[in-house]
């Protein structure tokens, strides 16, 4: 497993709760085009997570094979190893607003300033953590820091190096 971490964020993120509503939260993951034989689109998982614990905070987005018929899909999804056993277990899926399909390689924007998570979150130090597995390829994780409530504009940016790409999330109250 491959782990990265970015501190560039730090104490940058920061909201007060009333503007909650109008923070826009946005996260680019970069899905690198892997020369293999034969590719799979990989099941990305995204949540929150406390800091100093990493006690889980919240579902973001969790991207799988949906069109499996029954579910199916939702099987493979213990390959996220992390993400599912610290929540993904529990979770019921499909979810509205968490929910979504495999994405092929390139840049994918995830909005998650509407994010159920978020509108509940206390305030604190989190990191908004990011899960790639592949079918016959492999796995990792790339975490992201995130001090919320919001206060000021701010930008964070973390690389992987097989399975993702450059994460960057930008964050204006």
């Amino acid at each position: 497993m491959i782990l990265r971490y970015s501190t560039s964020l730090g104490a940058a993120l920061a909201l007060a709760s009333p503007a909650l509503q109008a923070a826009e939260l946005s996260l680019k993951v970069e899905l690198p085009r892997l020369t293999v034989a034969e590719y799979h689109a990989p099941y990305v998982a995204m949540w929150l997570q406390r800091a100093g614990d990493n006690g889980f905070a919240g579902h973001l987005a969790v991207w799988y094979d949906l069109k499996k018929k029954d579910n199916g899909g939702a099987k493979w999804l213990r390959d996220l190893r992390q993400w599912w056993r610290q929540a993904g277990r529990d979770a019921a899926l499909p979810a509205d607003g968490v929910s979504g399909a495999t994405r092929s390689p390139g840049e994918h924007v995830v909005q998650l300033g509407g994010a159920k998570a978020l509108a509940s979150l206390p305030s604190g130090d989190y990191e908004v953590v990011v899960e790639a597995t592949r079918e016959g390829g492999g796995r990792e994780i790339v975490k992201l820091p995130l001090r919320w409530p919001l206060a000021a504009p701010a930008h964070a940016k973390a690389q992987g190096e097989h399975e993702l790409g450059t994460l960057s999330l930008q964050a204006k109250p």
